[in-house]
């Protein structure tokens, strides 16, 4: 009976993965059945949560796939009852779906704005609030959020993005210190450059507010390619590595953590470097 009470590592957990369809969240499922986890794909994309999770169970794996919307809460919190009562446990909780709105602040409407915080904050909130109770009453559990490299770094360009991985670094850091006396782990993943679809337009959902031709988009593209992005895939092996050693801040590729600690150590120099970096990209992109 006591080793029911202990999360497990990852073969026989059980997981659910919000925003799991595609990029980073579909590379954290594949992963973890890789690695014997059950694992519930999430997603307002149901067509190709479906065929992702039809192509693990063939594969000999064990996912289901289910229609979510990050924003209701309600939707929410079903979805952990049901897998709850399903599996008997929810070792993890991965809050992951999120999209950016690219574009100087200039450009925003207060409705980009409420957009992206629904999505990115207010979702994750959600599933803490869903999970988390579930989690300190069978007295296990980890929670896992995802928010960015661009929640520990200025990131002009990306400011309203930029905030809401902050605020997620926030939430997660805080969480992780009450939650740990009640036997709940909570990590959050900072990832820079994966190539993924919100590195080319914000994610399905997500937009840019640039109006930019072809021919500045190859170039912008371009300009990510000197940082190699990271497949998705490696990134989430890498990062279910760390995870199962319970790390709190998660920073993949780990030669970031270099300029992360750059900007700890000296913010107003760091401000200063990004933002003449920022001058001369928009220079050379013929972006005003």
């Amino acid at each position: 009976m006591e080793a029911e009470r202990t999360i497990r590592t990852f073969e026989g957990a059980t997981a659910i993965v919000t925003g799991a369809a595609s990029g980073i969240g579909r590379g954290l499922v594949e992963e973890l059945t890789k690695r014997g986890c059950e694992v519930v794909l999430a997603d307002l994309q149901i067509e190709s949560a479906e065929e992702v999770a039809s192509a693990i169970n063939t594969a000999g794996g064990r996912a289901t796939a289910a229609e979510l919307d990050v924003v209701n809460f309600s939707e929410m919190e079903k979805l952990v009852r049901e897998t709850v009562e399903r599996t008997g446990r929810l070792d993890y909780m991965f809050n992951n779906a999120g999209i950016a709105i690219t574009g100087n602040t200039s450009q925003y409407g207060i409705e980009d704005w409420n957009q992206i915080l629904d999505i990115n904050l207010h979702g994750v909130i959600n599933g803490v609030q869903a999970a988390y109770q579930v989690m300190t009453n069978q007295g296990f559990g980890h929670i896992v959020n995802t928010a960015s490299f661009a929640g520990l770094v200025p990131t002009p360009g990306n400011v309203a993005y930029a905030s809401t991985k902050h605020a997620i670094v926030g939430l997660s850091t805080s969480l992780r210190a009450e939650a740990a006396m009640l036997g709940v782990r909570v990590s959050v993943l900072c990832p820079s450059f994966v190539r993924t679809a919100i590195l080319e337009d914000g994610g399905k959902f997500g937009r840019s507010l640039l109006d930019l031709s072809p021919d500045q988009k190859r170039r912008l593209l371009e300009s990510y390619e000197k940082f190699k992005p990271m497949p998705p895939n490696s990134f989430a092996a890498k990062a279910l590595d760390l995870i199962a050693r319970n790390k709190a801040i998660v920073v993949l590729p780990s030669r970031w953590k270099i300029v992360w600690l750059f900007c700890r150590l000296f913010p107003s120099r760091s401000i200063s470097i990004v933002r003449k970096s920022f001058q001369d990209m928009q220079r050379d992109l013929d972006i005003t």
